[in-house]
């Protein structure tokens, strides 16, 4: 009996070990995503996304009225990146991290604000899905919340 519990005891303690490493994994992908985003280097960015992106845009217009907005192909946010000029700064501030792994699929949820130019514009939050190709986490599709009051700086 003492066996048992002595092998089951191993068993939880490794399961609930590589969760938790997964999701270190996972942050550490979106975390490279904004470091891209922020420094302008699509290519750092292009490394951990997928070939084909789902992205979209939930929000509700200046009539009150719910939005679900396609944002197209990923090329669209990526050449946004790089040809942003070098006067303007964007910076995404992620407020947290909730983050749910099951085998090779996972979630990362984190609320942001946006800044330009040092200027609060809104807050939201961003869904990434992630699939684990081989050994790496890819962002397969990003959907993003944005609205501008029940923001903590705005």
């Amino acid at each position: 009996m003492a066996r048992i519990i002595f092998y089951l005891a191993i068993l939880i303690t490794s399961t609930v070990f590589g969760q938790r490493n997964e999701k270190t994994q996972v942050k550490a992908t979106v975390d490279t995503f904004f470091e891209g985003f922020h420094k302008g280097d699509t290519t750092l960015m292009r490394s951990v996304l997928a070939d084909k992106v789902v992205l979209q845009t939930a929000f509700k217009n200046k009539d009150g009225k719910d939005i679900l907005r396609n944002d197209g192909d990923v090329s669209k946010l990526i050449n946004a990146i790089a040809t942003r000029s070098k006067d303007q700064k964007w910076d995404e501030r992620l407020l947290g991290y909730s983050i749910q792994v099951d085998g090779n699929m996972a979630n990362a949820w984190t609320p942001y604000e946006f800044w330009l130019n040092d200027e609060f514009l809104h807050c939201g939050v961003n869904s990434f899905q992630l699939f684990k190709d081989g050994d790496k986490w890819k962002i397969i599709y990003l959907i993003d919340t944005r609205r501008k009051k029940g923001c903590q700086e705005g």
